[in-house]
């Protein structure tokens, strides 16, 4: 029987391929969280990989706090790239198959069509260059990996924009929303069903993949739809990025073209709508 090992276990991904887990019991599955696999910790990385043995990694965890990246550019480093190094390494001489998460937030956003998986990269801020360098690194210790890029997760579990502006539409009567940055959100249980179709899949295709659901949308119309589903009454208005300041620039177009995914293993990409209700609906059990 083989072995997935799941880190970042406890995230947003990590904790829907938890739940989705149950369908796949033809594996045995490990989920680390950041006390079993240290993705901090380079010294005792190599060893905790030995202990569990997978012959397949699906590297979830990562240093994900856009804003504190930009104070904190060694420990983002360490755990979005120089981890990334060793856990590529590990598969690479091991001959485990190896799929890592990465993000739109390589890109710097000038782009006006949807970005493929050849578009430049160019990251505007920390948490895009660390993640960048991992997927250089991941490719270079291991070619036979397969990196999918995603944007904008949100899930029932951690923190996240659905939630987030679930709660303040609650709370308040008016809210601000940023409505010149374009890209498309992710469903988290979606990316894990377009993970598991891929492991399972006839074909080991490695490179590059872009995966998200579909739809070319801004945050603020994210929000209107967030507002529409759960029917609250709060004032939500778009405002620009400039008025809106924060410590580490984002992109302000992201979209991701799904093709490759889609034609090369047959993954499903649902509509970001009938995702968001999904989700909106497991957040009121």
């Amino acid at each position: 029987m083989q072995k997935i090992l799941v880190t970042g276990a406890t995230g947003q991904l990590g904790s829907e391929l938890a739940l989705l887990s149950k369908n796949y019991s033809q594996f045995e599955w490990f989920f680390a969280d950041r006390t079993q696999v240290s993705l901090d910790n380079l010294s005792v990385l190599s060893s905790q990989l030995e202990k569990i043995k997978p012959n397949i990694i699906l590297n979830c965890g990562a240093y994900t706090a856009v804003d504190k990246a930009e104070t904190e550019h060694d420990l983002a480093d360490v755990v979005n790239h120089l981890a990334v190094a060793v856990i590529a390494t590990y598969a690479k001489e091991n001959n485990a198959k190896l799929i890592h998460i990465s993000t739109d937030y390589v890109f710097d956003g000038t782009s006006a069509t949807a970005l493929n998986e050849v578009a430049k990269t160019n990251p505007i801020n920390v948490y895009g260059a660390t993640k960048l360098a991992g997927e250089n690194a991941c490719m270079a210790a291991d070619p036979n990996a397969i990196i999918i890029r995603t944007s904008w997760v949100y899930s029932p579990f951690g923190n996240n924009f659905v939630k987030t502006m679930s709660r303040l539409m609650r709370e308040r009567e008016t809210l601000n929303v940023v409505n010149d940055q374009i890209g498309s959100p992710t469903y988290a249980a979606d990316l894990a069903q377009a993970i598991m179709t891929i492991i399972t899949h006839d074909l080991w295709q490695a490179g590059i993949y872009n995966f998200s659901n579909e739809g070319e949308i801004s945050w603020y119309e994210f929000a209107l739809a967030i507002q529409e589903i759960g029917r609250f009454d709060c004032n939500v208005s778009g405002i620009p990025s400039s008025a809106y300041h924060t410590p580490a620039k984002r992109p302000a177009y992201s979209l991701l073209d799904k093709r490759k995914i889609a034609t090369t293993f047959g993954v499903e990409v649902p509509n970001y709508k009938l995702c968001l209700r999904k989700c909106m609906e497991l957040l009121k059990e």
